[in-house]
């Protein structure tokens, strides 16, 4: 979905909004407390200097833990064992730091409690019987390989479809898997989450963000970079994605359940897919999380909608907390006409974090600290969202 803002749309939402005055750094480096980060990437090159073009002294295997001492723009240096030096910072998500740990840290040791929680109540578990059992993005074997699973593994069936299961490991993948070498577990069908839609709807007035289903999609992915940075060479999807887990922490924090479209650089589900998991799942709303691109030289935030019955009401909660300030102003809300939010059942928004075309905007959503801000505002705006 390659989005450019037509001039006319967005000079209306920009008479709207209020312009925040911010500054870049004066230094472009600081030293950073040293916390430990986990590598969200296959393979992650380690540089000498923080710069795409500098020299490979090492590689990071994907999931494996360093420890983060300094960053700039959006470079963060790095070391584990003998290996140091610099990486682009959002392959990486904070595990954990000093004493003095960033709200986000905080966010993902709640994160941990609440999902213990809700999946024992939501969810049935299940132990893998095949010595091999392939995961897939779809249930079926002509839908892409995601993942594999050995004899022994723990599940969390999320769904049944016919003779397939939907589940997530204790990694955080989820995929879809043959429910006949699976033991034990039981979970709603999908048909039963269509005969439950009542009960959705008097849960969706309870008042509370505590319980909800929160689809979180980070946008493009795979072989779909989506917008590419004009000053770095940002990818979209890798921003989107690194947001989306920060996202993910900040709602399961508040007490609310949160699914992802895909949880990996490499995944790449379809429109239709991320729709239909909501749909499937019964959820109580869908975020989509993306980074924008103009050939005019703007700068900052954009909410979009496109049911006023169904939609505008999220997203003025979501972009009444991005106004409040994480960096870059609000453009406001804008009236949306694409498939995630056009073929959504669902109360529906889509976020723009930033301009990947501007050099200012590009330079601050690279680092963590603005996706957080980002994340915890877009989350925030979800909890108000309920609490009205």
């Amino acid at each position: 979905m390659r989005k450019k803002i037509h001039t006319a749309v967005l000079s209306a939402c920009l008479l709207t909004s209020s312009i925040v005055a911010s500054l870049l750094p004066s230094s472009p480096a600081y030293a950073a407390t040293a916390y430990t980060a986990k590598v969200y990437a296959s393979s992650l090159n380690v540089r000498s200097e923080p710069a795409a073009g500098a020299s490979v002294t090492g590689t990071l295997a994907g999931g494996a833990t360093v420890t983060v001492t300094e960053e700039q723009h959006g470079w963060l240096k790095v070391r584990a064992g003998s290996v140091s030096g610099w990486v682009a910072g959002y392959y990486l998500k904070r595990t954990s730091g000093s004493s003095s740990t960033s709200a986000s840290s905080s966010a993902s040791k709640a994160s941990a409690k609440t999902a213990v929680k809700t999946s024992a109540v939501s969810s049935g578990s299940a132990v893998v019987t095949a010595s091999s059992l392939r995961m897939r993005e779809g249930p079926g074997t002509g839908h892409e390989v995601v993942g594999s699973l050995q004899s022994g593994n723990k599940v969390t069936i999320l769904l049944r479809q016919g003779e397939w299961s939907r589940v997530r490991t204790a990694g955080g993948t989820v995929g879809w898997v043959s429910s006949q070498f699976l033991s034990g577990g039981t979970v709603r069908s999908a048909s039963t989450v269509s005969s439950n839609s009542q009960t959705q709807s008097v849960v969706r007035k309870s008042g509370s963000i505590r319980g909800k289903l929160i689809i979180v999609d980070p946008g493009h992915g795979g072989t779909d970079p989506g917008m590419l940075g004009t000053t770095y060479d940002t990818m979209e999807k890798d921003l989107t994605l690194q947001t989306s887990l920060y996202l993910r922490d900040y709602l399961t924090a508040k007490g609310a359940r949160v699914e992802m479209t895909r949880t990996r650089g490499d995944q790449k589900p379809a429109l239709s897919q991320r729709v239909q998991l909501g749909r499937q799942l019964g959820a109580d709303a869908f975020v989509s999380i993306h980074y924008n691109s103009s050939p005019k030289n703007v700068s900052g935030t954009l909410t979009f909608f496109y049911s006023q019955q169904n939609d505008l009401r999220l997203a003025r909660a979501v972009e009444t907390r991005l106004g409040e300030g994480i960096g870059l102003r609000s453009n406001g809300l804008s009236f949306g006409d694409y498939h995630i939010l056009r073929e959504n059942p669902l109360p529906a928004t889509l976020v723009e974090l930033g301009f990947l075309s501007n050099p200012y905007d590009e330079a601050i959503v690279r680092k963590a600290a603005y996706q957080r801000k980002a994340a915890q505002a877009v989350a925030e705006g979800v909890a108000d969202y309920f609490n009205k």
